[in-house]
């Protein structure tokens, strides 16, 4: 599976968002675009299951694609 590269994450939020991709920028408040509870838990299990250590707390306390970006690289 590919990284959760900046992009990657873009292209998933976008989609999850039903938001052009190209509208998404790396340091855009995700929950001002209307990410919900329900599809912040269904992405963080997704990438969970991927073996992707994501922390709903930490993601929630910094929605960017920067900083999720960095958080998930590992």
């Amino acid at each position: 599976m590919e990284p959760l590269t900046p992009s990657r994450l873009r292209a998933e939020l976008a989609e999850a968002l039903g938001e052009p991709l190209d509208d998404l920028t790396d340091d855009d408040d995700l929950f001002a675009y209307g990410l919900d509870s329900m599809t912040f838990m269904s992405l963080v299990e997704r990438w969970r299951r991927q073996g992707v250590e994501a922390s709903y707390v930490a993601l929630a306390e910094r929605p960017t694609i920067a900083s999720w970006s960095t958080m998930l690289a590992g």
